[in-house]
């Protein structure tokens, strides 16, 4: 079951990719641009952020607000290369609070928005991510 469950949710997130037609000149394995909406590219964005809230010195959580940009590579997983924008929240970091339930700061002197680039590996079948690379200015 769990072999039948990991191909499915391989399948969903693969078959959410744009694939190029037969006459592109991209080469396999290259990156390709995906959709910034799409559920993988999505749950990749929050890794991402999760990520950056475990290395942050802040008080607060932040959440991605928009994913600007978004690439995947096929390369034993996923790999995704993002251009997202997160914000600071109102929830604090010693609440753990979930971050779907956090709203963005109202108050003016407390709001923050930051840019980031994350790189995150999604390897599903091992039940596996990693984020190598976290770049927020």
């Amino acid at each position: 079951f769990r072999k039948l469950m990991c191909f499915t949710l391989m399948f969903c997130v693969v078959s959410d990719i744009h694939v190029p037609s037969p006459r592109s000149t991209m080469k396999p394995g290259s990156p390709i641009p995906t959709n910034t909406n799409s559920p993988g590219v999505r749950k990749a964005a929050r890794f991402g952020v999760y990520r950056y809230n475990n290395s942050s010195n802040d008080l607060f959580l932040f959440k991605d607000s928009q994913i600007n940009k978004a690439m995947v590579q096929i390369v034993r997983g996923l790999k995704y290369m993002l251009h997202v924008e997160i914000k600071r929240t109102v929830c604090k970091k010693r609440e753990h609070s979930s971050l779907d339930s956090c709203h963005f700061q109202s108050k003016k002197s407390l709001q923050q928005m930051l840019r980031c680039y994350f790189e995150v590996w999604i390897t599903p079948w091992l039940h596996k991510v990693h984020v190598p690379v976290v770049h927020c200015h």
